[in-house]
């Protein structure tokens, strides 16, 4: 699961929730942004609630916080670090599902991807790292 959209592969992700790495470092820097805290604060691996929930879920949790407090989503920008699968087919598709979540049209979300050309635990296909940044704006 990266952004809410299944992508097929050998190999998935393994966490608390569904494991949406992309979508949960789009959560961290929303909470980073406005002084928020992270996802691990908001919602704990400790609690059973949060078993295999959608990550989009908790983005849209997320982004009513955000709202509650007084900010916009302005924008975001994903970088996805994968050696495979391949994802450059995806990515429009998962702009558009963050950009539903977050409730901003889609040219305002980038999803990005690139590998580690082999070295580390993403270039050897051990997993997948993900970072990104927001602008978030005073309502």
């Amino acid at each position: 699961m990266l952004c809410g959209l299944e992508i097929a592969h050998e190999q998935g992700l393994t966490g608390h929730s569904d494991a949406d790495v992309a979508t949960h470092a789009v959560i961290d820097a929303l909470l980073g942004a406005a002084g928020m805290g992270d996802i691990g604060t908001l919602f704990p691996d400790t609690d059973p609630a949060f078993a295999g929930v959608s990550s989009l879920a908790l983005l849209r949790d997320v982004v009513a916080r955000l709202a509650a407090a007084g900010w916009l989503v302005g924008n975001v920008d994903l970088v996805i670090v994968a050696e495979r699968p391949k994802l450059a087919p995806y990515r429009a598709q998962m702009a558009a599902l963050l950009a539903a979540a977050l409730g901003v049209a889609d040219d305002a979300v980038g999803v990005k991807a690139t590998t580690t050309e082999g070295m580390g635990f993403e270039g050897r296909g051990e997993g997948i790292s993900a970072s990104a940044v927001c602008l978030l704006e005073r309502a």
